[in-house]
């Protein structure tokens, strides 16, 4: 599922596609000018904008560009009735994604490119979360120690790592918290997904939004394009927050709102979008242990 913008002065192409993404289980939105497609492109986060070439006032090209600049990671598609050579170069050398002529085929062409653009969207969103992994693939071998209390946190970890349940695991600082969302992480149905994590106390309130939940351009000052946020790079697989604890309470009601609904709104933004992510979070504990083993002294709420 994508957010999908068709951009076109004719209100049949502009229905035509909405009804058919809508059957096809997408979020939609048209615009009959280039005028009002810029708004939109301000305000929202789109996946795959379609645009036809030739507009009143505003023109595709323009739209095109725009986008380009505001929000780099959206694959912008061209349409035209107009047979020409100079535009498709033209379009492709400005950075569209893929250039389709009107014609009886164009449901059909249509479908097929958003359908490879959804895919290599959710490749690039993917790849984004990996690299912040840094190549760690955490496993129980990483969890040293045979003690009863070490036995005892990886059985916890085989349990419930098959569930969907959100997860809050406890220690002191330095005792492995982050190892163990990582095998929990691969001992799950998510072990081929991302695995985002993030410090919570290492950032200020308003820049905590924008990086767990993404901002749109002039949602603040600085904002000078649209950003996918943690919860999108994640989708499909888990997110860590570490010292969840410091996280300031207005913060914490937006998080809950978050797993209530499985939906993010970028900061400045509209639109929601669902998010199928999950959350594993850590925070200290004064709790004493008599274990030896360093990660023995963690333990886990699911």
């Amino acid at each position: 599922m994508g957010n999908i913008l068709v951009v076109d002065d004719e209100s049949s192409i502009c229905q035509m596609l909405e009804i058919a993404f809508h059957r096809k289980g997408q979020r939609v939105e048209t615009a009959n000018s280039g005028e009002l497609a810029i708004r939109k492109i301000d305000g929202n986060l789109y996946d795959v904008i379609i645009t036809d070439v030739r507009m009143p006032g505003v023109t595709g090209m323009e739209v095109l560009h725009y986008a380009r600049k505001v929000s780099p990671d959206t694959m912008v598609m061209i349409i035209t009735a107009v047979d020409d050579s100079e535009t498709p170069i033209e379009a492709l050398n400005a950075g569209a994604f893929y250039y389709i002529r009107k014609g009886p085929k164009l449901l059909e062409d249509v479908l097929s490119a958003v359908e490879l653009a959804m895919e290599k969207q959710a490749l690039r969103q993917q790849n984004l979360a990996l690299r912040r992994e840094v190549a760690s693939h955490s496993t129980l071998d990483n969890l040293i120690g045979e003690s009863p209390v070490m036995v005892k946190l990886k059985a916890t970890i085989r349990t419930i790592a098959t569930t969907t349940s959100t997860v809050i695991i406890t220690g002191e600082s330095g005792t492995g918290k982050e190892l163990v969302a990582r095998a929990i992480r691969q001992c799950s149905p998510r072990a081929g997904e991302a695995f985002v994590s993030l410090n919570c106390g290492a950032f200020p309130e308003t820049l905590l939004e924008s990086e767990l939940f993404g901002y749109v351009k002039g949602a603040f000052t600085g904002a000078n394009q649209n950003k996918r946020g943690l919860f999108e790079m994640a989708d499909s697989g888990t997110i860590f927050l570490d010292e969840i604890s410091e996280m300031p309470l207005a913060m914490q009601v937006k998080l809950l709102r978050v797993l209530q609904e499985r939906t993010v709104r970028p900061v400045g933004g509209v639109q929601e979008t669902p998010v199928d992510v999950r959350v594993i979070a850590a925070t200290k504990t004064c709790s004493k242990w008599s274990a030896t083993e360093p990660s023995a002294r963690t333990s886990i709420i699911a």
